[in-house]
């Protein structure tokens, strides 16, 4: 508790930031974390990059079986069958 007073107390100070600031330990490692954050950012960008070719041909394949192998069962089913279409169980459909 009383750490925690002397360190608010410490880092309210703004000649004391300053300082630190311009401290040699400080530079450098705002300069590591600065190119360690650029370095993640860039390697996302190109991994992103390397993918999007592989999830293309995915989403095609996906989309040209879903269309190929509903088609001989009925799908899409046409308007009025199927879920949705009003009738619940136990209901026939007649007035």
């Amino acid at each position: 508790m009383v750490l925690r007073r002397v360190l608010l107390a410490l880092l309210s100070n703004p000649h004391l930031i300053e300082k630190l600031a311009e401290s040699r330990p400080i530079r450098a490692a705002a300069r590591l974390t600065a190119s360690a954050i650029t370095r993640g950012q860039l390697g996302a960008r190109q991994a992103a990059r390397d993918l999007r070719p592989g999830l293309t041909r995915l989403r095609d394949a996906f989309l040209d079986r879903l269309k190929d192998g509903g088609r001989p069962r009925g799908w899409p089913e046409s308007p009025g069958r199927g879920p949705g279409s009003g009738r619940g169980p136990g209901r026939s459909g007649r007035p």
